[in-house]
């Protein structure tokens, strides 16, 4: 049943990608910020994926990566960027809201407070982790992807994506791992492997979707043409 919800979430996210996409730059600024804070959110649940155990959280991480490729694809550099830094400033928004949230004294007929405990109080190493790491593999996606848009613009639009996710995500699996899971599991290079693998899986499925982008989507410039 994971296995098939899996890829049923997998067509929703770029579902609403295109949406986000054909509505205009700020609607798919505002899909880029809510799947930073969703990631961090939902990564806290672990389930079983073909029987490895992983987070139900490396959707929304590729997700806000394709946004970022769509914005400069479609729009440019400088949009890409403005939506990486509101994705960031939505992303400390949201955990400053959700520890004073916690800090609220719950009522004797409250039953929800161990669950926002559960969910909403991570550690502080691993927030750390988390948004430390978003900075930086995020400014290496639109790096990278502005260097393939220029130098190899010969290369159909999502190999150009799935080359730059593709080693973006590599980076943010490696560092992630690293900064946030070093001495807390018992064999950190496995989960590196398998979590890389699965986000390859990820990104493999997507290259044909985002294929359908460029039929489903005119590009402005084309259309104002």
């Amino acid at each position: 049943m994971n296995e098939l919800l899996f890829f049923l979430h997998l067509i929703l996210v770029f579902g609403f990608g295109v949406i986000a996409l054909k509505l205009g730059k700020h609607y798919l600024t505002t899909w880029v910020a809510i799947q930073a804070i969703l990631a961090n959110l939902f990564v806290v649940k672990q389930m079983f994926f073909f029987h490895f155990n992983i987070t139900c959280s490396d959707v929304f991480a590729i997700g806000s990566i394709l946004g970022l490729n769509l914005l400069q694809e479609y729009f440019d550099k400088e949009t890409a960027k403005r939506a990486l830094w509101g994705a960031f400033f939505a992303m400390l928004f949201f955990a400053a809201m959700s520890q004073i949230h916690l800090l609220y004294a719950p009522s004797t007929f409250d039953t929800t407070q161990d669950a926002f405990t559960c969910v909403l109080a991570p550690s502080p190493r691993l927030f750390a982790a988390s948004v430390l790491v978003f900075l930086i593999t995020q400014h290496m996606d639109i790096r990278l992807f502005q260097f393939l848009k220029n130098k190899a613009r010969f290369l159909p639009f999502p190999l150009r994506s799935s080359v730059s996710t593709g080693i973006t995500q590599f980076s943010d699996t490696l560092l992630f791992s690293i900064l946030g899971l070093w001495g807390l599991v018992s064999s950190l290079w496995d989960i590196i492997f398998i979590s890389f693998l699965i986000k390859l899986i990820i990104i493999s499925c997507l290259a044909p979707l985002i294929a359908l982008v460029k039929r489903i989507v005119p590009h402005p410039s084309r259309t104002a043409a």
